[in-house]
């Protein structure tokens, strides 16, 4: 299997490990760096820095999943890409909002992604057989 860095020895796990952080710091910072660009991170009169209000840049996450689910409830097409399901979009708008606030917030998404991916392989409540007792997670 080929690896995006063309390598055909590794692995995909392999792989993941490797490369995963350093391309969703790349995405991470590119996701940013756009919305800095744009005035997203700017007062719109002033041009002065914003200040960082993660509630508020949660909030937005939150929207994007509610409109993604809308898209989904209502089997929608995209109105802006109508090439695309909703769902899809709206998913990727909310990956777009997670990396641009770990970018303004330096956080480290691609690192944590792995190392949570990697706990939750070993994770008890996420065996099938836990899942499967009176209490486990269902879904």
């Amino acid at each position: 299997m080929q690896t995006v860095s063309g390598n055909f020895n590794l692995t995909p796990n392999e792989s993941i490990r490797r490369f995963l952080p350093v391309y969703l710091q790349t995405l991470q910072d590119f996701c940013h760096n756009d919305q800095v660009k744009a005035g997203w991170w700017s007062d719109l009169e002033t041009g002065e820095p914003a200040n960082l209000n993660v509630g508020e840049r949660l909030m937005l996450i939150v929207t994007e999943v509610s409109e993604a689910m809308e898209g989904a409830r209502k089997n929608l097409m995209d109105d802006k890409l109508p090439h695309r399901k909703m769902l899809e979009v709206e998913l990727a708008d909310a990956i777009i909002r997670i990396l641009d606030l770990g970018g303004a917030a330096r956080l480290d998404i691609g690192g944590a992604l792995l190392e949570k991916l990697q706990y939750n392989r070993i994770r008890l409540d996420h065996t099938k057989a836990h899942r499967l007792s009176v209490n486990g997670k269902k879904v």
